[in-house]
């Protein structure tokens, strides 16, 4: 099965070779429930009332709090390069939120059996098992100044893929210690276990500039694929790059 939906303002697909083909309507009713609780761009969200002073700590749902608290280690991790509350932006946990949901969709699709699929969430994956038997997953990222090129493939298996860059959204990214968009960087990838950890390693180390590559490298089970302002391609041993 094949499936698109458009969810927390981007595509959001699935390829799943195996498995009841009913999780896939589960795993986007999760994602909906999630984009509805913690958008701050939805005025009714958990995350919006909290920023209002609505909700005490006391009243949180224990999966905001774990998203909370994950952006509280990001925030001190990076010196406040990646940061919750920016200025004019109020609360946005939404460069932790958007990995963290779609790996719990994968856990709605695992947890009912499925072994093979691919979650693609604007080009943050999640990738469980082989499309066939005896090949990975191949997940291609974009060249940051040409769309219509890669710059490199990824074979995965059971492992989660996220990029962080401008060329899709605009200088969204801020550099939490000067209130700048950040500089250094044209893309940064990260291959994790886990897309929570890939997406959130990413946007973070991409705050950081240049010094963000060493960082996200040093995180554990994280591999790095960068290119920088001055077009140099920098990545690690470990990444699993496709050999043609």
């Amino acid at each position: 099965m094949n499936r698109v939906e458009h969810i927390m303002g981007l595509p959001i697909s699935v390829d799943l070779r195996d498995g009841d083909p009913s999780l896939v309507d589960e795993a986007f009713e999760w994602l909906r429930e999630a984009d509805a609780r913690f958008s701050p761009f939805k005025s009714d969200s958990e995350v919006s009332r909290l920023g209002r002073g609505e909700l005490s700590p006391d009243e949180l749902t224990p999966d905001l709090v774990e998203v909370l608290d994950l952006c509280a280690w990001y925030e001190e991790a990076t010196g406040g390069a990646f940061k919750l509350c920016l200025p004019g932006r109020g609360l946005d946990p939404c460069a932790v939120v958007k990995g963290w949901a779609v790996e719990r969709a994968g856990e709605v699709l695992l947890g009912g059996g499925a072994r093979n699929f691919c979650l693609n969430a604007g080009g943050d994956v999640f990738a469980a098992g082989e499309p066939t038997p005896g090949k990975p997953w191949r997940v291609g990222v974009r060249h940051p100044e040409d769309a219509d090129k890669l710059c490199v493939v990824l074979a995965v298996r059971d492992g989660s893929v996220a990029t962080s860059a401008f060329y899709e959204r605009g200088e969204h990214i801020i550099d939490g210690r000067t209130g700048e968009p950040a500089r250094g960087l044209l893309s940064l990838t990260v291959y994790a276990p886990d897309l929570t950890t890939a997406d959130a390693t990413a946007t973070a180390a991409f705050a950081m500039g240049l010094e963000g590559v060493e960082w996200a490298a040093a995180q554990e089970n994280c591999e790095v694929f960068a290119v920088t302002s001055d077009r140099r391609v920098m990545q690690t041993a470990g990444l699993p790059v496709e050999v043609c």
